[in-house]
């Protein structure tokens, strides 16, 4: 039954991973990187920010994202990967020779599972509770999703690592917003939003488009810096 589902985990490895396009593989190391996404981050440190009326609400909410990214990838990386052990698809002799990796690059550590998808979905399900808008949710989903699927394509985690990563990121995401919602309505009476400017937890759909421009300008960019690195 182990044996199986390994085999088909290797399989659908092959069928994502690489391809043969040069624009592809430019393309995706630079969605992988946490550095490209940080203009991301500060506009969703600004939406904190602005819709929030104390210093003690936005510290509140801001440290409830970070414990999501402390309690995925960091319990992923500290406790998870070195007690798993699983040796990464690019390292795995079985594997590595059928795989395509850019320039042969390779990444050390353990495979299982995912921290990029832990990471990304445990943020992505937080913000999603938190801010409640329909455009905002799928766009922040999609964004999560994405950074899984690079990983693929880059051969360092098998679709089960990243499939993982993504539960325990929701787990993690909503585990976090449960304790937070507790607290952060001791400090500001739940309300009831009705005006069409703000979602039903009372962020501005203004600063929520903000948000999603500078994600969608973010990807527009890295899009164009990979057309301009393989010269199309």
């Amino acid at each position: 039954m182990i044996e199986s589902i390994i085999t088909i985990d290797r399989q659908v490895l092959l069928m994502l991973n690489g391809s043969n396009s040069l624009f592809w593989d430019s393309f995706v190391p630079v969605l992988t990187s946490g550095i490209t996404w940080i203009p991301l981050y500060i506009a969703l440190c600004y939406l904190v920010i602005k819709n929030n009326d104390t210093m003690e609400q936005i510290v509140l909410t801001m440290g409830s994202a970070v414990l999501c990214i402390i309690l995925s990838g960091g319990i992923d990386d500290i406790v998870i990967k070195p007690w798993v052990s699983r040796i990464r698809p690019c390292n795995d002799p079985i594997i590595s020779d059928s795989l395509s990796l850019i320039h042969g690059q390779i990444e050390a550590g353990y495979s299982f599972f995912s921290a990029h998808a832990a990471n990304t979905m445990s943020l992505a399900v937080f913000f999603c509770l938190l801010v409640r808008g329909r455009l905002f949710n799928t766009v922040i989903l999609c964004w999560s999703l994405l950074n899984g699927w690079t990983r693929l394509y880059l051969g360092v985690h098998y679709p089960s690592d990243v499939l993982f990563g993504f539960l325990y990121g929701c787990l993690v995401g909503v585990v976090v917003y449960s304790a937070f919602h507790r607290f952060y309505f001791k400090m500001r009476p739940k309300l009831n939003y009705i005006s069409t400017q703000y979602t039903r937890s009372g962020y501005d759909r203004k600063d929520i488009d903000m948000a999603v421009t500078i994600l969608m300008a973010t990807l527009s960019v890295a899009i164009f810096y990979s057309i301009l690195d393989v010269g199309l």
